[in-house]
Order: structure tokens, then sequence, then C-alpha cells
């Protein structure tokens, strides 16, 4: 039998990202990037890891994100055809930063060596 949980978190990904760019008024959401959704073994939770297109306005977005989480969380429930909708929690997702600070790393290192 084929695991349901990457199906339902591409799934949850799509929706979350639709919603947000076409049912939240604020502009600034419009700029919010779903990257990437983990949903544990028995579907309760799902961790969504966002971030906006200007670094310095994520984490603004994720404490608006986590504020309407019912709201986002209700509308899923619309969307999406099965049983349970997990929780949702908004995460900052940090991916990015963490490969700007390697590649500068290596950079630094490369630059050494010449």
């Amino acid at each position: 039998m084929a695991k349901k949980g990457p199906r339902i978190a591409m799934l949850i990904k799509k929706n979350i990202s639709d919603i947000i760019l076409f049912e939240l008024k604020d502009p600034m959401m419009k700029l919010v990037s779903v990257n990437d959704v983990v949903v544990n073994k028995d579907n309760s939770l799902a961790k969504v890891y966002v971030s906006h297109l200007e670094k310095d306005k994520t984490d603004q977005a994720l404490n608006e994100l986590n504020h309407i989480k019912g709201f986002i969380r209700s509308s899923l429930a619309k969307k999406m055809d099965i049983y349970k909708v997990p929780e949702i929690a908004f995460f900052k997702d940090d991916l990015i930063d963490r490969y700007e600070r390697i590649d500068k790393i290596l950079k630094d290192i490369n630059d050494d060596e010449k």
C-alpha cells in the first residue's frame, strides 16, 4: 500500500499556496512562498515552511499566518477530500539563508587559497 503522507503534504502545499495567493486580502501576503509541508505519521499535524520575498518581512508574515491559521485550515477543508484536515503550524523556512551562508564560507575558503 502506498504511503499517503507525501501525497497529502503535496496537496496541502498546493492548496495553502492558493489560499494565501487568492483568498487573503493583505497585499503583503501575496509575496509569501510555501516552500515545504511536512505531515506527521498520523496526519494530525502539518508543518508548513514559508518564506517571504522580502526577507525582513518574513517574521511579520509568519505571525500573521499563525494568527489566521484557523481561517486557512477551514478553507483548506473545503478544498481537500480527506476525512480530517490536519492542524496547521507555520514555520520560517531558513533553507535559503543556510545555502547563502554555506556559499559565503566556500567563497571565503576559495579566496584564501588564491
